[in-house]
């Protein structure tokens, strides 16, 4: 509920503005793809499971293309830009949120092809995003990045050494890309979720009301996260409200990051 005495902005237009969201057919991607289409932007969505695109397309309303590739291959990846490209024009925004959680496993245990596939799809996949979309946006002097960490962006987490690897190098990646861009008035911004109940999430259990009861727990708010919270945040940072904001790690998390919790 927004109150007129606080001043609380209106949600920002997105009208003429094409937004590329990778893995944008479940959770939180979803979640920010019907944000952004609500408001008016054009808006490419990229995934890996064509089922799951053909049901996302289908329960969005506005100017939404689908476009089946792996991050985790270049190739495919840049061929499904150029397909979003020629669909509706130069890429405005980008939220690089695809990833992968990776395998549970000591380090000593973790073969090098399950690393080696973590960082493809959590890191590598951005940088060439990146590097194919940066340059045009900064011609143009116009564009803004998300990029979705991880609380495993700035924690340590045993047993999942590639997932926190990829998810700390994220983070340099998009601080580096920043620095690039800020000249140009190119923004590029972390989003770190918390506990944001999203298919990745039920995948710790067979239980997801179990899952948030449990996770929940361990939230100062009490509770777990939902994907449009989320998005909503991914969209103010893309949007030209968020102007003077660049090269910042923000947390969506109900303040597990930002505080001391004894227990």
């Amino acid at each position: 509920m927004r109150c007129a005495c606080w001043g609380w902005p209106e949600p920002v237009d997105f009208a003429g503005a094409h937004a590329l969201v990778t893995g944008g057919s479940t959770g939180i991607g979803l979640a920010t793809a019907q944000v952004l289409a609500s408001r008016g932007a054009r808006v490419s969505i990229i995934a890996r499971d064509r089922a799951k695109l053909d049901l996302a397309r289908a329960a969005l309303s506005g100017m939404v293309a689908t476009f089946a590739a792996d991050v985790a291959d270049a190739a495919a990846q840049d061929a499904a830009l150029d397909a979003a490209q020629s669909t509706f024009g130069p890429i405005d925004l980008v939220f690089a949120n695809a990833g992968t959680g990776g395998r549970f496993g000591p380090i000593g245990e973790c073969p090098d092809a399950v690393f080696e596939a973590v960082l493809a799809t959590n890191l590598t996949s951005v940088f060439c995003l990146l590097r194919a979309v940066l340059p045009a946006m900064i011609e143009r002097a116009r564009g803004s990045v998300v990029v979705t960490g991880s609380l495993a962006s700035v924690r340590g987490m045993a047993m999942n050494a590639a997932y926190v690897a990829s998810k700390h190098g994220l983070v340099g990646l998009a601080l580096a890309a920043a620095a690039e861009g800020a000249g140009a008035g190119v923004r590029v911004n972390c989003l770190l979720p918390g506990f944001i109940d999203t298919p990745m999430l039920h995948q710790l259990g067979d239980d997801p009301a179990a899952i948030r009861a449990r996770l929940g727990a361990k939230v100062p708010q009490g509770r777990v996260g939902s994907a449009h919270e989320a998005a909503e945040l991914v969209a103010f940072l893309l949007s030209d409200a968020a102007s003077h904001i660049t090269a910042q790690t923000i947390a969506v998390d109900g303040g597990i990051l930002g505080t001391l919790m004894p227990g």
